[in-house]
């Protein structure tokens, strides 16, 4: 098989893993808040890759790895919280898209200069995709609040930023990175929660849905990792980001909301573009 394809394939696997996350993540959320729910799937995330690091019994990797997990643990938190604020101060319908369609950025421009360009059709799949991301997370836009495109600014500069940063995770190295990452996002959450005199466990907590979650969280990381280590950084961080189409499709089918117009040409445009892409 092509590494291309193959990149391709694990890249997709890490959009459907991470959708599906989000979508657990946000029905927790309507129960226990956002913050409580990301903190408890990543604690469950935690565990479960602990025990993907016994299991597979990979070596202890460098320190330099080890700091690449840790860093891309913090901005990929960050990029989540600012991503939060701008559902909560802002228009989910324009905050949603445009950190989407913005985390890619920061890795394309990386691989275009370390690489060089794509294929012309690769190119061409780039921006179908970006124009699917966008389609895909449309929705009703309530006039009364502010756009939060501040935020949404901020959360794709984040989820940029994490892309980046598995990309330089040595060949090989899979596991130990990742545990790190998550150790270092849910100990900074919870000291953030305990610092706001909030329980760290809410009652009611609804376990199937969180442990989902925090499951389908780590899968993404661990596909999406090995995604950037057999092809470009670059065609990796673009597929991944049709995740929204998962989130929505499982909305649409799970909890009955209907897509419109725009997010019907945005699954559309997203077959379109990963057929370009791995052509």
């Amino acid at each position: 098989m092509p590494l291309t394809l193959l990149a391709a394939i694990f890249a997709l696997t890490a959009a459907v893993s991470w959708g599906s996350g989000d979508f657990a993540n946000g029905v927790a959320s309507r129960r226990i808040g956002a913050f409580h729910a990301l903190l408890l799937s990543l604690s469950i995330g935690l565990l479960a890759m602990i025990a993907l690091v016994v299991a597979s019994k990979e070596p202890l990797p460098a320190l330099t790895d080890i700091f690449w997990g840790v860093f891309g643990g913090l901005f990929g938190l960050t990029g989540f919280i600012f991503l939060m604020q701008g559902f909560v101060k802002g228009r989910m319908s324009i905050v949603a898209p445009v950190s989407a369609v913005l985390a890619p950025v920061v890795p394309v421009l990386i691989s275009v200069l370390t690489l060089g360009l794509p294929r012309i059709l690769q190119l061409a799949g780039f921006a179908l995709a970006l124009i699917s991301i966008w389609m895909l997370s449309s929705g009703g836009a309530n006039e009364s609040k502010p756009s939060g495109i501040r935020y949404a600014l901020l959360a794709g500069l984040g989820f940029g930023i994490f892309f980046t940063t598995l990309d330089q995770i040595s060949e090989g190295v899979v596991f130990w990175p990742l545990l790190a990452s998550r150790f270092v996002a849910s100990s900074v959450l919870a000291a953030y929660i305990l610092i706001t005199r909030k329980p760290l466990i809410p009652t009611g907590s609804p376990w199937k849905v969180l442990l989902t979650a925090g499951v389908l969280d780590v899968g993404g990381n661990v596909f999406f990792l090995q995604a950037v280590q057999t092809g470009r950084l670059d065609i990796a961080s673009v597929l991944v980001s049709l995740y929204p189409a998962v989130t929505v499709l499982l909305a649409t089918l799970i909890v009955k909301e209907s897509l419109n117009r725009s997010q019907i040409i945005g699954v559309v445009l997203a077959v379109t573009a990963i057929a370009l892409i791995t052509v």
